[in-house]
């Protein structure tokens, strides 16, 4: 995994509410256990079609309506996206599978308020080219030109472990010898 502690970035949004993991990547393309090469699927079945997405070529943040993610719990999805070159989502809501996926996986999911969200939609909608910055280890969320800052909670050891860019796993083996030490003490 990649380490994740700041990122600026322009911003593809996707207008339709309730997008679930079909919508993001379709079971046609889950014959694989690779990770790579699935970003070429992802919206697959929206190619060419009026879905409201405002693509910005090599974006690394994608900002979602309510309930992005659900349904059933395909990993793939989480692989595309990031295959894609996606490292944050930004929503007011996940599917709770598709969530805990993310942050296993090293992408970061941004939980806002309704009005946050919108408030972001209008923001990008008058301009497209607006960069965002996230800011993991200050939680913050901000608008490069004009300054507005948005906060997120995250669980501070998923913080931890997405900033050092390490898995769960990789966490713990990272602090074996402290595990160790405290074990001979116990």
């Amino acid at each position: 995994m990649k380490a994740l502690a700041k990122i600026i970035s322009r911003v593809i949004v996707v207008e339709a509410e309730n997008v679930d993991t079909d919508q993001i990547i379709p079971a046609r393309f889950l014959k694989t256990t690779s990770k790579d090469s699935l970003g070429k699927y992802l919206f697959y079945n929206w190619k060419n079609k009026d879905t409201g997405i405002v693509q910005n070529k090599g974006a690394a943040i994608l900002l979602a309506r309510n309930n992005f993610g659900c349904g059933s719990s395909r990993e793939h999805a989480v692989w595309a996206l990031m295959d894609y070159g996606f490292r944050v989502i930004i929503s007011s809501g996940f599917g709770d599978i598709f969530y805990n996926n993310c942050l296993k996986n090293g992408l970061l999911c941004i939980k806002l308020k309704e009005s946050e969200i919108k408030e972001l939609f209008g923001i990008i909608k008058k301009n497209p080219n607006t960069f965002i910055k996230i800011n993991l280890e200050s939680q913050t969320v901000a608008i490069v030109d004009n300054k507005k800052i948005f906060y997120f909670e995250i669980d501070p050891f998923r913080k931890s472990y997405l900033i050092m860019g390490v898995d769960e796993l990789g966490y713990i083996l990272a602090h074996e010898d402290k595990i160790t030490a405290y074990e001979k003490n116990i």
